[in-house]
């Protein structure tokens, strides 16, 4: 057999697993639009916001959404056994936000959140670019994150 047309076979193979897993995993996530967001923040609701950016993105930037929680998405299951996180309850309504193209961070966040107990989550839709197109409300990040 010919080992290219083999190599290429499991290459899709693989490949196509692995879009249907990610295809999965999002249909599991639901979106919260920006201006929805923006609405929360105009009502004063009471919601939890968990940024996701890569830290790239995160340290090219000044600000971050109002009242927002960094964490790295790879250690975001490990931090919620720590405060901050470790104190929000588990009905409460969590917004998380990347920078990412397809918000593939965010959904691997709300994800995780899923997993562990958390009932209202959801990803913004367009994420940070997004939120920023809008004029959503930002903070100056603290000078230590």
């Amino acid at each position: 057999m010919n080992w290219r047309l083999l190599f290429v076979l499991l290459i899709f193979v693989f490949s196509s697993s692995a879009l249907q897993a990610q295809t999965k995993a999002v249909s599991n996530v639901q979106f919260i639009s920006p201006d929805e967001l923006k609405a929360k923040f105009s009502n004063n609701e009471s919601l939890t916001i968990i940024d996701v950016r890569g830290a790239e993105s995160y340290a090219a930037s000044t600000t971050r959404i109002k009242g927002a929680i960094y964490v790295k998405v790879r250690r975001l299951k490990s931090r919620l056994a720590f405060a901050p996180l470790k104190d929000i309850p588990k009905d409460r309504e969590v917004v998380t936000y990347c920078s990412c193209h397809a918000e593939e961070s965010s959904i691997a966040a709300a994800q995780i959140l899923m997993e562990n107990g958390f009932k209202r989550v959801r990803a913004l839709k367009g994420g940070w670019q997004e939120w920023l197109k809008i004029s959503g409300p930002v903070e100056h990040r603290p000078k230590g994150d």
